[in-house]
Parts: C-alpha cells; structure tokens; sequence
C-alpha cells in the first residue's frame, strides 16, 4: 500500500534546520534503504512543507518514522498528516486501473 506523508514546517524552519538536516536526512535515507521510503522532499518556495511517499503494509512504520524524526522532535513540524494513496496509473501502482 502507497501512502503519503505531509509536514507542514513552522514559520522558523528554515532558520533552525541547520542543526537538524543531517540526522532527518540520514533517518529519511534508512526508511528509503530499508524499502519503506519511495520519494521524500520539501515543497514550496521557500520550502514551508514536505512530501512522502512510502510503501508499507500498514501506516504504523511512517508512525515511528515521524516519532523519531529529529525535525518532529525538536518542534520543526506543526503538523503532519498520513493518508493511504490509491496509486491507479504508473508502473509502480499498487491497484493498476487501465482505460476499455
């Protein structure tokens, strides 16, 4: 199942960021090793969100992710929400839907 996950940053993310982007980046890139983490960026301009796409079983593994987060964990996050994508067009969709 394809999910997505969204953070949307506080006001002052990108002044405290600094202290914090290795270890986000490093956890991000063991999710992504350990074929739970597809995609993940910062959206906008200047960055005042982010996006995942994972690929779990359930949304429990994106659950820890964000818990242990150091960007969630030090208050960088106001909110984040994670919802179950329906992937219906691409080689990678988890429910293929073709046109007749």
């Amino acid at each position: 199942m394809h999910y997505l996950l969204t953070y949307e940053y506080t006001a002052d993310y990108l002044e405290r960021r600094g202290t914090y982007r290795n270890a986000h980046i490093a956890k991000a890139w063991q999710a992504q090793e350990r074929g739970e983490l597809l995609l993940a960026g910062a959206a906008g301009d200047p960055p005042d969100s982010a996006v995942f796409v994972f690929d779990c079983d359930s949304a429990a593994p994106i659950e820890a992710f964000v818990q242990g987060d150091p960007y969630y964990v030090n208050g960088l996050v106001a909110r984040h929400v994670i919802k179950p994508w329906t992937t219906v067009v691409g080689k990678d969709a988890k429910t293929p839907i073709h046109p007749d």
